[in-house]
């Protein structure tokens, strides 16, 4: 099989997954590795910003999508205790003034299978196990899942199980937030902390949630959101954390995690309870965690990485409160593809590579902070006021008489605009 590549992208979710197809399409040889078989469900909110619906068109994957996602979000409610405040969306300027929601196994699915039709090398399931070298030069060993390896090698001499090396000029990281690099592992494991947050999702069918409402949940030590996406099946979704979450295990010994989120949405929501009367859980909860909402590009984290760039999650998380999770992710591929795209000799089969490569990874961070530093700073500060009962309880009287301030929040947290060069490459698509 082939082992050296222009770029290596690491996760093929909707950021590894587009940035695969925008370099592919610019002429890179791209590999495209991902731990997990597709496709699979994740712990997400599972909504997709009007202002992204235009990229996945430009992707390749916007008829598909539009044909399984449900309906249109229209207006956002906040749930609180025994109180649900209602207030319409604002619209997105564009082709589509309303995000829509679709689970991940579809979503995810989608974009790979694109970016393999794209050109790209897709890997999978096959796990990193380190990186070594350098701009110009990486080595990755990763470790294909035995015996089942998909596209690893035609012939199935990987399906042993045995390690691999890639060779690539440049490496993108697009793992999720809970999935560290090798680098990262052991300090993630040391810095564990008990306002550590952690995230589950579940779905339903039969929930009584109007298709076209994004409730979001305000509970003490979390918060959380509900949606129906395809196929009617309703998604909830929350954060809550560790410390909260260990008292809650505490008291009711031998339950599941799941089930322990589950009762305590329950108990503290209304609107959950009154949701989820009669309805049938569809499998077990996921977890994942623990998430750190903040900036993790390689400048602000030093290290071994610090030459690889990173987009989604692995660059910066905002709050899921917001739930503009997709839509960064998205976003921050176009944005690194038009910034690289049609640089591919220069920055990595130059003879200056490595220090072409250092001057554009310092431009995409400083690029990346303009376009997405703002979202995460209003949901850190939605996040904030709804997780501590004493803010929640003070600001609610001026929710309840406005209920106008969901709609500004939600416009501020960018989910009517996507960033210029996003918007570019979509517009030249069309």
């Amino acid at each position: 099989m082939k082992t050296r590549f222009d770029v290596a992208i690491v996760g093929a979710g909707p950021a590894g997954a587009s940035a695969a197809i925008l370099l592919a399409r610019a002429g890179w040889s791209v590999a495209l590795v991902e731990r997990q078989s597709f496709p699979r469900r994740k712990v997400c909110g599972e909504c997709v910003a009007a202002s992204n619906l235009a990229l996945l068109g430009a992707l390749g994957v916007g008829a598909a999508v539009g044909s399984r996602a449900g309906a249109e979000l229209r207006r956002v409610a906040l749930v609180r205790g025994n109180e649900t405040i209602v207030a319409p969306l604002p619209r997105a300027v564009g082709d589509f003034r309303w995000g829509r929601a679709i689970g991940r196994e579809h979503l995810d699915t989608l974009l790979a299978d694109a970016a393999e039709s794209a050109g790209a090398t897709r890997l999978q399931p096959c796990s990193l196990q380190s990186i070594r070298g350098a701009a110009g030069d990486f080595v990755l060993t990763v470790r294909p899942a035995a015996r089942h390896a998909r596209d690893v090698d035609a012939d199935g001499d990987a399906g042993d199980g045995g390690d691999l090396e890639l060779h690539a000029g440049l490496v993108v990281a697009a793992h999720g937030s809970w999935e560290p690099l090798p680098v990262e592992r052991e300090q993630r494991r040391e810095e564990r902390a008990p306002s550590d947050l952690f995230a589950f999702k579940a779905n339903f069918r039969g929930a009584a949630i109007a298709a076209d409402l994004l409730p979001v949940l305000s509970f003490r030590s979390g918060y959380g959101g509900m949606v129906v996406a395809d196929d009617g099946i309703a998604t909830v979704a929350g954060c809550i954390r560790a410390d909260r979450l260990q008292a809650l295990r505490a008291a009711q010994p031998g339950a599941r995690a799941g089930d322990v989120f589950e009762s305590m949405l329950r108990n503290q929501c209304s609107g959950v309870a009154a949701a989820l009367t009669g309805a049938t859980r569809e499998g077990a909860w996921l977890a994942s965690g623990p998430l750190r909402p903040g900036v993790r590009l390689g400048r602000e984290r030093g290290g071994d990485d610090a030459g690889i760039y990173r987009i989604g999650n692995a660059a910066g998380e905002a709050h899921p409160i917001v739930g503009e999770g997709i839509s960064m992710a998205l976003q921050s591929a176009f944005v690194l593809a038009d910034l690289i795209g049609s640089r591919r000799v220069e920055l990595v089969g130059g003879t200056n590579a490595a220090s072409a490569q250092r001057r554009a990874l310092a431009a995409y961070e400083r690029l990346w902070r303009r376009r997405f530093s703002r979202r995460l700073l209003v949901a850190a500060a939605f996040a904030h006021v709804a997780m501590r009962p004493a803010l929640a309880a003070a600001a609610w009287p001026l929710v309840r008489r406005w209920p106008g301030i969901l709609t500004v929040g939600a416009r501020l947290s960018d989910k009517t605009r996507c960033a210029p060069e996003a918007a570019r490459w979509a517009g030249a698509a069309a």
